[in-house]
């Protein structure tokens, strides 16, 4: 594997994570804004009681994206940072104000209503502009001449909204998805019904529009189109293991009877489902980082700085990884977290 092969899949593996990580952030933002608002309701209470440890992790991941994009291929970074500025500096303006609620409202009660409400609006708002992300890097949308996005040709393309309401549909079943799978972890059943139904709504939808938007690609991204059409095994395969998982909220639970499905097995199979089918966009998204001025091959680094950056970034995971599986272990599976009123 050459060093731009491999600095693209590092870049596409950040993606991913960040992609599942922010969707179960984002969404139980939501979930916490639309479920706080009824007294006594234990769905609403759960997803915040997830998102209050968990936001500033998964903002790391999104710090080391960045960074890794900057670092392993640098001569692509002024027609990038032309080209994303809008949605870029919208995203970081949403961070911004959503982090600063975050730290203050857990703090003092008086900005308890004022959290649900930031949380839940910019848990719609922020997937909706990464998602843009997509299509502007496919193709069509860049003035040849200036590079700058041209955003009404951008908001006229129905590929934007099919893109908008793929992150946005999957961004909440994959959240509730979660959240079933963290209620029935915290011995909540009332949670989990609320959760799975919301899993077993959004779950088929994100299928039916994650292929409908291939063909609504148009000329501008065709050459994408073409390349998806050429590797539609791996997207067949990753729906084969969506229905797996989605029927696992009907397995039988082991020892509960009373008890209806297998959340963690639903929810790693649709894990897995989202790997290989953003494996196979990624490969399909080869060799262009954006279409059709920049390549990976022509935008990494040197071969010294890569090897370099290697060397730190195995270094920072050595370092990351068990840290992250301690937070695990405290916020996701400790009974005394989990069971708090």
């Amino acid at each position: 594997m050459n060093d731009a092969l491999l600095a693209a899949s590092i870049i596409w593996l950040f993606v991913f994570m960040y992609a599942i990580l922010g969707s179960v952030d984002f969404g139980a933002g939501f979930w916490g804004m639309v479920y706080s608002q009824k007294e006594d309701d234990r769905a609403g209470a759960l997803a915040n009681r997830f998102l209050s440890p968990t936001w500033e992790v998964t903002n790391v991941f999104l710090v080391m994206l960045v960074v890794s994009i900057v670092a392993f291929f640098p001569a692509a970074l002024s027609q990038l940072s032309l080209a994303l500025l809008v949605p870029g500096s919208l995203v970081l303006l949403l961070l911004l104000i959503r982090s600063t609620f975050m730290v203050y409202a857990y703090s003092a009660q008086r900005f308890q209503r004022a959290l649900s409400v930031v949380s839940g609006v910019t848990g719609l708002l922020i997937p909706a502009l990464l998602v843009l992300v997509l299509p502007i890097i496919a193709g069509g949308f860049i003035d040849s001449r200036t590079g700058q996005l041209l955003s009404d040709k951008l908001f006229m393309s129905p590929v934007t909204y099919a893109y908008l309401a793929f992150g946005l549909i999957s961004e909440l079943f994959l959240s509730a998805a979660f959240l079933a799978d963290y209620s029935r972890e915290a011995d909540d059943e009332e949670a989990y019904v609320v959760f799975r139904r919301f899993a077993l709504i959004f779950g088929p939808l994100t299928l039916f529009i994650g292929t409908i938007a291939v063909p609504l690609m148009g000329e501008q991204a065709s050459w994408l189109r073409i390349n998806i059409e050429g590797n539609r095994w791996w997207f067949f395969a990753s729906a084969v293991i969506f229905f797996i998982g989605y029927s696992a909220y009907w397995w039988p639970t082991k020892g509960h009877h009373h008890r209806r499905g297998v959340p963690r097995a639903a929810f790693t199979l649709f894990i897995l489902q989202f790997f290989l089918a953003s494996l196979a966009y990624g490969v399909s998204h080869l060799p262009y980082l954006m279409y059709p001025v920049l390549t990976i091959k022509e935008s990494v680094t040197n071969h010294n700085t890569f090897i370099t950056l290697l060397i730190s970034y195995g270094v920072g995971m050595a370092i990351l990884v068990p840290g992250f599986y301690l937070f695990w272990r405290l916020f996701l599976k400790d009974k005394r977290y989990l069971h708090q009123e």
